[in-house]
């Protein structure tokens, strides 16, 4: 104890009460102060490189990212969505084509610009995935200074950066890339339907303005029966039952007339939803289609829809993101690598008369074990129990997709045989009928409700016969969903030449 008392008195006389020597003092400020200044600088780097990434996070790479931000910060001021997009001038001005529709429907339908944004949206997870890990940086800044050999060590930096295990990146970013196929698939099933829908819609306008037009001309030649038995009730040769009749019949079409009034204004709002107009639009189709065309045969439309279908294309997308997936999760029994490296700074002027000041380098490795196989097993189980849930998913939708051609088919068959028989066979029959009726009833050969029957079985055969040109064009339509696109149609049939001489 005496001998540790002299020892102190000898470094520090007059006692341990004083204060070491002046020199000491700045030393130790002078370092205190190179210290603060290290200090500041690191902050002062990371508080940019901060500030820098947010200002980069602030960048507005999409055109139409801003304006679906203003108008959803619209919409929730007024709580009332957007009016519908109006189309340019002069691109639905009277009659249109069906293709016409089509066309305006993949520019402009909100369904179909959803599903490419998220095609997208998907494609920008393909180089994330490829990516690494941002890589770690750290600052260590040591309160009281560290003495060592090689001097006083006042503050530490950190780097590292995670290295997956070789094969893993590549995966992920295969993974991403299959379920952007996936959307893209979807996308072209997406307009497939849009476009089915348009025609629908579109067939059945026409349905709709063809009934109209024809319970319209009938309606007149009804008011030509009142008025022939009108004038036959004048004169004595019929009864007032078939004047009361013909005033009922009359305002029977007038109520029918209402009811396909109503039904053209459904249907035009329902085409107008598809396009993305407004439902006051004029929409109006053809006044006559084109000549109908059958189909492929079935073996062909088969083969085309299991090449084609984009439901099916997404499937099939679907199971090459799962077995990537059965990869990633056997890759996940082997570990990843940390490498890192930390630097110490070392000051010269420290306690121990050896001080050199060189700072200290260090490398360091370190990876994750994977040693809870049974967490490890459930995920790679679970990987290959979806894989085999998407490819039985497809096995159905394929059986699914040749049922409903097989369906199709068949309905556009009978209904192209049908719209033949009424328009060549049938319609002329019942209009000759009710010609000769019409002339019968003005001689007295036939009573007025036979007249009525044959008019009232004239209009009926002339709306079913347009009734079934729409349903056959609709089933088209969604035959051309099912196998992927477009339809081969069967070449029409060359008439002979006529006899010469």
């Amino acid at each position: 104890m005496s001998r540790g008392g002299a020892g102190l008195r000898a470094a520090y006389p007059g006692g341990t009460d004083r204060r070491p020597p002046v020199s000491c003092q700045k030393w130790d400020q002078s370092m205190f102060g190179r210290q603060s200044l290290v200090t500041l600088v690191i902050l002062g780097c990371l508080v940019l490189l901060a500030l820098a990434g947010c200002r980069g996070v602030r960048q507005i790479r999409d055109p139409e990212y801003a304006e679906v931000l203003n108008r959803a910060a619209q919409a929730a001021v007024a709580a009332e969505p957007g009016p519908a997009a109006v189309p340019p001038p002069g691109v639905l001005t009277g009659p249109q084509p069906v293709e016409a529709y089509i066309a305006l429907a993949l520019a402009q339908n909100p369904d179909i610009q959803a599903a490419r944004k998220r095609v997208d949206a998907l494609a920008n997870r393909v180089p994330q995935a490829a990516s690494l890990n941002d890589p770690m940086f750290g600052v260590t800044v040591f309160p009281a200074p560290i003495q060592t050999a090689a001097g006083q060590q006042d503050v530490a930096l950190t780097a590292s950066q995670q290295l997956p295990w070789p094969g893993k990146l590549r995966r992920r970013a295969e993974a991403a890339e299959a379920e952007t196929d996936v959307a893209r698939a979807q996308l072209a099933a997406v307009e497939l339907e849009v476009i089915e829908q348009v025609k629908r819609a579109y067939y059945e306008l026409y349905f709709i303005d063809r009934a109209i037009e024809i319970t319209e001309k009938d309606r007149e030649l009804l008011v030509q029966f009142t008025r022939i038995a009108e004038s036959k009730y004048r004169t004595g040769e019929t009864s007032q039952q078939d004047v009361l009749r013909a005033q009922v019949e009359v305002l029977n079409i007038d109520n029918e007339l209402i009811r396909l009034r109503q039904q053209h204004d459904s249907a035009q709002a329902r085409l107008a939803r598809l396009l993305h107009v407004s439902p006051e639009t004029p929409l109006r189709p053809l006044a006559e289609l084109p000549e109908e065309q059958l189909p492929a045969e079935l073996e062909a439309l088969y083969e085309l829809a299991i090449q084609a279908r984009p439901e099916l294309h997404a499937e099939l997308a679907a199971i090459r993101r799962d077995r990537v997936q059965v990869e990633l999760a056997q890759l996940d029994y082997f570990p990843d690598l940390t490498a890192g490296a930390t630097w110490i700074e070392v000051g010269d002027a420290g306690l121990s008369p050896v001080a050199n000041g060189e700072d200290a380098v260090l490398l360091g490795f370190s990876v994750n074990l994977p040693i809870y196989r049974r967490r490890l097993d459930a995920a790679v189980r679970e990987a290959e129990a979806r894989m085999v849930s998407t490819a039985r998913r497809y096995d159905s939708l394929r059986d699914r997709t040749a049922e409903a051609v097989k369906d199709l088919y068949a309905q556009a068959i009978s209904q192209y045989e049908l719209v033949r028989l009424f328009r060549e066979e049938i319609i002329p029959k019942a209009q000759q009928t009710l010609d000769v009726s019409t002339s019968a009833y003005q001689v007295g050969d036939v009573d007025f409700l036979q007249l009525i029957d044959n008019w009232q079985q004239l209009l009926r055969f002339e709306i079913t016969r347009y009734r079934l040109e729409s349903q056959f064009q609709r089933t088209l339509a969604s035959l051309e969903r099912i196998v992927g696109g477009e339809l081969p149609v069967r070449p029409r049939p060359v008439a002979p030449p006529a006899p010469q001489g």
